[in-house]
Order: structure tokens, then sequence, then C-alpha cells
């Protein structure tokens, strides 16, 4: 019995929605965040951009569920109005979605109406109609023209807010006019502030009024959800990389020339810590299919009081909430961001470690290139642990923006500061585990296997992903 059903669900034609609505109100906006590409037709702030019908496929584990359809705006309501009034004048008896099969199949090209008619025609022939609404555009008489054309075309309605997080005033005023004409089934979609729940929320609305479709539209529901889940995973597996390399990595001081010589190793640390968060950034943007236009990447301070990208410039640590007054930040401030270390511990516990140097072959294998630099003097240098929070810090903050940002965005997303963000439970613990784990730095599987290195990316990963930690 349920093989039958599923045979039938599977035999089903794919699904043809529409998105309708006034000239720039977001429709392409909309498709390309649906789609999560950038590259779905032309999104511009001017009227008309798109000019003929563009359709794509949306598909789950590579079965196509449903095509999508973009539609030029409907530049004159007024006119389409009133010319289909002037034909079911003609045509009393006839019904309305009559109307307007014969008002598409009597159109010319050289119609000033021809381009409203490219969006019927498309209209009649699709299952569900998404009707994209500016809610920072009033609620003007050609809205409700359009509404109550479309609904002649016996199909159902979706009104879809678009532009919302800014507007919470301006969205509650439009629900209020919708009401008024008996239309409750809307949904908040902001195709700038992008949010997964209004993307399931759409498919489970066009779930409730096309329910012949509703098996088909579940597995999209559920395959968009683990790809979401993946791609969120993806980015923040990306960052706890990132945070775990420079945790790990060393660098020898020698005892050439000292001044010289802590001058070249702390500015080669440096330039090996942008190089590698530079890398972090690019793959994020890779990960989510951004382009480098999406985020502002700068070298010098920026102005009206943001700090510069610069993860060693002065005042960095101010705007991440530092203590500016220890003397690690000081440090930091100045410009310097790395600690002195020798074995890669803290003085204490190396001198420690050189005391039971004698205790046996697995003291040694484990702590060995420890204790050989604290009997021969060597140092070494490694990024300190407010270095390590600014990183992560501003890390997270770009994942979050990425997770929000939809693909019809324009603005770029200013990596500055990070005030909310928060570290992962027992940071300080977790930074020493790492940086008595140098061997850690590049990826293996005998780093990925070790039970400590696991709960250390566990805590990286629910603090980068706002999980509880369940441990």
């Amino acid at each position: 019995m349920v093989a039958l059903v599923s045979d039938s669900q599977d035999s089903l034609p794919l699904l043809n929605v529409v998105v309708v609505g006034h000239t720039n109100t977001g429709k392409t906006s909309l498709i390309r965040t649906m789609l999560r590409s950038t590259q779905f037709g032309m999104v511009e702030d001017a009227a008309g951009t798109t000019r003929h019908v563009e359709q794509a496929t949306l598909s789950a584990h590579n079965q196509p569920i449903l095509n999508v359809y973009d539609t030029p705006g409907l530049e004159d309501s007024r006119a389409l109005y009133s010319h289909i009034k002037h034909l079911q004048a003609k045509s009393k008896s006839t019904l309305p979605v009559q109307i307007l099969r014969d008002f598409v199949a009597n159109i010319t090209i050289d119609d000033p109406l021809e381009q409203e008619a490219k969006v019927i025609r498309q209209v009649l022939r699709s299952d569900i109609l998404l009707y994209i609404i500016d809610v920072r555009e009033p609620f003007l008489e050609k809205y409700r023209l359009e509404l109550e054309i479309l609904t002649q075309a016996a199909r159902p309605i979706i009104p879809i807010f678009n532009f919302t997080a800014e507007n919470p005033q301006a969205l509650a005023t439009w629900r209020e006019h919708l009401a008024a004409y008996n239309i409750h089934a809307t949904l908040e979609f902001d195709t700038v502030a992008y949010s997964f729940a209004a993307e399931k929320r759409l498919y489970q609305k066009i779930q409730t009024l096309v329910d012949t479709h509703y098996i088909p539209l579940q597995k999209l529901i559920d395959y968009r959800a683990l790809l979401w889940k993946q791609l969120c995973l993806s980015g923040a597996k990306r960052v706890t990389e990132l945070i775990v390399s420079v945790a790990c990595h060393r660098e020898i001081k020698t005892d050439q020339s000292k001044l010289h010589s802590d001058f070249l190793t702390e500015d080669h640390f440096h330039n090996f810590v942008r190089k590698v968060e530079q890398q972090c950034l690019h793959d994020l943007l890779t990960i989510f299919n951004f382009s480098e236009k999406d985020v502002e990447i700068q070298k010098i301070p920026v102005s009206n009081g943001h700090w510069e990208l610069d993860i060693f410039a002065p005042g960095i640590l101010k705007a991440y909430g530092l203590d500016v007054g220890s003397a690690a930040a000081k440090g930091a401030a100045a410009g310097a961001g790395i600690d002195l270390m020798v074995g890669g511990l803290s003085l204490g516990a190396a001198t420690a470690l050189g005391a039971i140097a004698g205790a046996g072959w697995s003291t040694f294998k484990r702590y060995g290139d420890e204790i050989k630099a604290t009997m021969t003097g060597t140092k070494w240098q490694c990024a300190d642990e407010a270095t390590l929070q600014v990183l992560f810090l501003r890390q997270k903050y770009l994942l979050q923006k990425l997770m929000q940002r939809g693909h019809a965005a324009h603005a770029t997303v200013l990596i500055d500061k990070a005030d909310n963000e928060k570290l992962p439970e027992h940071w300080s613990q977790l930074i020493s585990a790492l940086r008595q784990n140098p061997a850690w730095e590049m990826p293996t599987v005998t780093r990925n296997n070790n039970q400590q290195y696991q709960h250390i990316e566990h805590q990286f990963l629910a603090a980068l992903l706002d999980q509880q930690d369940t441990n």
C-alpha cells in the first residue's frame, strides 16, 4: 500500500511555482535566496530588470521536485485591470479564468500590456503563486488591483513579505490591509536577512495548499534542512581548523642579535596569522557561495569608529572587549600578539618537566621537545591567548553574518567587532591543550581520532553554532 502511494507521488509532474508581483519588489532576489546562488537572473535597484520569464528547478537528492519561475514586474496594473474589466463586460457569462486565457491568447507583441501578458500566461501555466510584497512600500491601489487580477486565475496565492527585518511596523500595516481582503495565509521571507526557518515555512505552506505534492515537498524540506545543517557545520569546522592551526603553531627564536631576532620572528608570525585567517575567510565565502565583494576587506583603519580588519591593529583588543590593562593585552595592543614560551608551556610547567626529565621513556616521548628546549634554553614563540580570542570572535561573527545573509543582498559585510559573540566554555583550558600539542597543527587521522582533540573540536563547534554542550 505504501509502495503504491510512493509510486503515485513519484510519477507526478513537477510542481510549477511562479513568483509574481509589482516591479522591483524582490522576485528575482527570492529565487536567488532559494537557490543560494547569486548567478540567477539580474538584481538591480531599477524597475523592469527582469524582462522575460526565467526558470530554475529545485531538487532533492538529484530528484527534481519543483520548477520556480521568475516573471517580469507588473508595471501597469491599472491599465491591465481596466482591460480585464472591459473583457469581462463583453463576456459576462465567461468564467474569470477564461477571460485571462483570452487576454493572453489575443495579445500582440507590440501591445503596451505585452509584459503583463507574459506574467499572466505563466500564472495560468503554474500550480501556485508566490506574490512578493516590498513592505517598505505603502499599500497603494496598484497592489489591490494586482491581487484582484491574480485571484481570477483560480490558483492558490501566498503573499510573501520581503524586506521585513528592518520594517516591523510596515509589516504589521500590510497584514492589516491584506486581512481586509480576507488574505491571511502570508509569509515573511526576507531575501536580504536570510533565515532557513522562513524557507522551510515557505515549502510547508505550499504543502498545505497543494496537498497532492505533499510527499515530494517533504523530501525537499528534509533535503534542504540536511544541506543547511551540513553547510553551517562545514563553516564552523573551517573556523575551528583555523583556531587549531594558529594555537598549535610554533616558531623557534634564535639567540642571534636578540632584538633583531625578536622583531623578525614576531613579524613572520604576524604574517602567518594574517595569511591563514585570510585563507579561512576565502574558504568560508566559497562554502556559502559568496564572493570577495560580499565582505569589506581593508588593510587600513576604517573610518567612523570601526576597527580595521588587521588582527594586530592597535586598539583591536578593546574592540573585542578584552582587558587592555593586562600585561598580555598591552603587548598585543602594541602589535605583539605572541607569547615567548619555553616548550610551548608556561615557564613553571616547563621547569617542572625539566626536573622529571629522567622519569621514563613515555614522559620523554610525549614531552621530548619541551624537555630538550628547557635543557638547551631554546624558546618558541606562539600566538597569545588574546590574539586567539580576537581571531575566534571575529571568525564567529563572520560565520554568523554569512549564515544570515541572503544571496540577493548588496551591502558588504564589515567584519570589525563582535561584542555579543561568546567564547567556548573553558576557553583557556582548551587553548592550553592545543598549545601543548603542536603536532595537531595539521589534520591527521591520529589527531582527528584523538579523544581529547574531539572534545576540543566539539566545544568549538558548539560555541560557533550557538549549541548547548550536551557532554
